[in-house]
């Protein structure tokens, strides 16, 4: 399999890297300047002396990293340039995949001959619509880093509004029965995107809506940057307890970690469900000792990977987290696409905060 050509965006020691502009991408340990994509660990890591990422980032992003970290935003498509003007301009587009999430657009002075005058780097991105953050923007570029978490044929994504729509009716029936509805959702973007699917089951006043602690600091942090969300509360004792004795049809979101804790199963009576692009695979249910699964995934799905290649307009591609060898080989052999593979220390069944165990979810 082809190896990472040298260009604008390479990779090091420490991750992704443009030497001419002196900052990294998403780097994988602390260095002094990191443009993020977003928020998730596995793409902002604590430590750094500077991180970069879009105004509508920020707020999470400073949940996600040290206290009294130095945030420098930019809105969606503002340009800036890098160690001064005419070396490296940078911008960011969005990207879908969560609040604030961003691709790296960028350019180098002069538009060198190698193919490398535009790089962009996707981080996570998903194509479908979403009413939590700003829908996915294809951006023109020669070189095209992508990720492919779900970067196999199998994985194609139903109509989100219909597995909504399939949620609420299981979340009344579980009312009906006495049931508490548990959803297990990843604390950062997921859950935030389920409660706003959810919101006919809300209206309906099928039951009040409570999370747990690693998921309201974050749903908290997308009602300060103006996202319209059903009414939730902390899922503390007390709170629980009330629900419960109202006997109402009471609805819990907490992240996957939380899934056979003492803490869930002081729910009881409860149905519980993983929404997870990962649902597509049958026996990952069983796997995840859940009752039901639902197919909901913040990345691209094998059509959404493909048709954005395509619409990058990109004569290189480089493919990273998740199934990289396997999108390469089809681009190389199927599409005559010049693609690479881009070393990630995030290796093994797929990446970021949709990795299966993944205990970070719940940070």
């Amino acid at each position: 399999m082809a190896s990472m050509a040298r260009g604008l965006i390479d990779v090091g020691e420490r991750g992704l890297w443009c030497e001419r502009g002196g900052f990294h991408v998403d780097p994988w340990v602390p260095v002094e300047r990191a443009v993020i994509t977003h928020a998730h660990s596995d793409h902002a890591v604590p430590g750094c002396g500077a991180y970069v990422c879009a105004t509508a980032a920020a707020g999470v992003l400073r949940r996600r990293v040290q206290a009294g970290a130095l945030i420098d935003t930019h809105d969606y498509s503002e340009a800036w340039d890098e160690r001064g003007e005419g070396v490296v301009r940078v911008s960011l587009h969005p990207a879908g995949h969560l609040l604030g999430s961003s691709q790296v657009r960028v350019e180098a002075a002069g538009r060198v001959q190698d193919g490398s005058g535009v790089t962009v780097v996707s981080g996570d991105y998903k194509v479908e619509p979403d009413p939590t953050c700003a829908a996915f923007e294809p951006v023109a570029c020669d070189t095209f880093i992508t990720e492919s978490t779900f970067g196999l044929p199998i994985y194609r994504w139903p109509v989100a509004g219909d597995v909504f729509a399939a949620m609420v009716d299981w979340w009344r029936g579980n009312a009906a029965a006495g049931r508490t509805t548990v959803v297990y959702a990843y604390a950062l973007g997921k859950a935030q995107r389920l409660l706003a699917g959810l919101r006919a089951g809300a209206d309906e006043g099928l039951g009040p809506i409570l999370e747990h602690g690693a998921v309201h600091a974050l749903t908290t942090a997308y009602r300060e940057a103006g996202v319209d969300l059903p009414a939730t509360a902390h899922a503390s004792v007390e709170a629980v307890r009330a629900a419960k004795k109202a006997g109402t049809g009471l609805l819990v979101i907490a992240p996957p970690s939380a899934n056979g804790t003492t803490w869930v199963r002081k729910l009881r009576p409860m149905s519980s469900a993983l929404a997870s692009g990962w649902m597509a695979v049958r026996g990952r249910r069983r796997f995840r000792a859940v009752d039901r699964g639902f197919v909901i995934s913040d990345h691209a799905d094998w059509p959404g990977l493909l048709s954005t290649i395509e619409r990058t307009g990109a004569t290189r591609v480089g493919v990273t987290h998740g199934y990289r060898e396997e999108l390469v080989r089809y681009l190389r052999e199927e599409r005559g696409v010049d693609a690479y593979v881009v070393p990630t220390r995030y290796e093994g069944d797929g990446a970021g905060e949709e990795r299966v165990g993944d205990a970070d979810g719940a940070a």
